[in-house]
């Protein structure tokens, strides 16, 4: 097998920076040869004297339509590397990528400019949900002097829940909580979520757990109950849209009920629960279970999908 990283991101974002910096470090070095293919050429250009002492070639591949397993084991054969590391060309459709069979993908990071975000997720946001959504790292770099970066966090992971987000200035990294943002209270008696409290509520639970931790909250949901789902165990949760019509994903938690077997798939419900963080081989480690105090049947909201986009 063939080790592959891809870099993807918009032009102009810093993914060639993110591959120099890459390049320059003590991990980085091999005894073996490195291929570089740069699918997009932007006003920073590699250092020959880096790709010489690195052992890195670099190939430029200016048409999608030269991205193809032919053209890639060519490359290949003519250069005999060690590991490729693809420059990916950000206007070109995540999904339409394919590989050689025996190319296996170690890590995809996708780099994006924190300044252009909002123009490029309001104008594009079906183009970066493909570009994220297997990326292992996300990186927002250039943040210096933007506030909103929780509500960036939200929409990456809104996306892509399993990714780490990584936000960076001039000065290196710097955090982003969503705590400033909170349209609830979580210090009162019962957190009462309304519609568009519903889907901060739950990426803040996944990105601050211990915040929630016996807390009891209070929420509008639908019940899911998987095949083979263990009795008195159900998932209250929300359908939201992500990036587009074509992408729904349902948003919900484990929630233990000793009744929850008079509720079916599709019901809906008024859930109140305390919240607790216990392993759950569905989580495939410790996660939110919340233990339901009260579950009331409820009328279907007049929009039931939440809209994220």
């Amino acid at each position: 097998m063939k080790a592959v990283y891809i870099i993807n991101g918009f032009l102009e974002s810093g993914k060639t920076e993110f591959i120099t910096f890459t390049m320059q470090q003590p991990y980085f070095q091999t005894k073996g040869k490195t291929l570089l293919l740069l699918c997009e050429e932007g006003e920073n250009e590699y250092d020959e004297a880096l790709l010489k002492q690195t052992n890195t070639v670099l190939e430029i591949i200016e048409e999608k339509e030269d991205f193809n397993s032919s053209h890639l084991l060519e490359l290949e054969k003519k250069h005999k590397p060690e590991r490729i590391i693809i420059e990916y060309n950000g206007m070109w459709p995540y999904k339409d990528l394919k590989l050689p069979w025996h190319w296996k993908i170690g890590q995809q990071v996708t780099v994006i400019d924190a300044s252009t975000f909002p123009m490029y997720y309001n104008n594009m946001r079906s183009m970066i949900g493909d570009m994220v959504r297997k990326s292992e790292l996300i990186i927002f770099n250039r943040c210096d002097g933007i506030k909103d970066l929780a509500s960036y966090k939200r929409n990456m992971m809104a996306l892509n829940r399993s990714a780490e987000i990584v936000f960076e200035d001039k000065d290196g990294e710097v955090s982003a909580t969503m705590e400033e943002e909170l349209p609830y209270d979580v210090n009162a008696d019962v957190i009462e979520l309304t519609e568009k409290s519903y889907a901060i509520w739950f990426f803040d639970m996944l990105d601050t757990p211990d915040r929630y931790e016996g807390k009891v909250v209070k929420f509008l949901a639908t019940v899911v109950k998987p095949d083979g789902f263990p009795e008195g165990h159900f998932v209250p949760g929300r359908s939201a849209m992500t990036c587009c019509a074509d992408d729904i994903a349902f948003l919900g938690f484990v929630s233990k009920w000793k009744d929850a077997k008079q509720y079916k798939s599709g019901d809906w419900v008024t859930v109140t629960a305390v919240v607790k963080h216990e392993y759950w081989a569905d989580y495939n480690g410790v996660g939110p279970v919340l233990y339901a105090t009260e579950v009331t049947s409820a009328k279907a909201p007049k929009e039931e999908v939440l809209n994220l986009v």
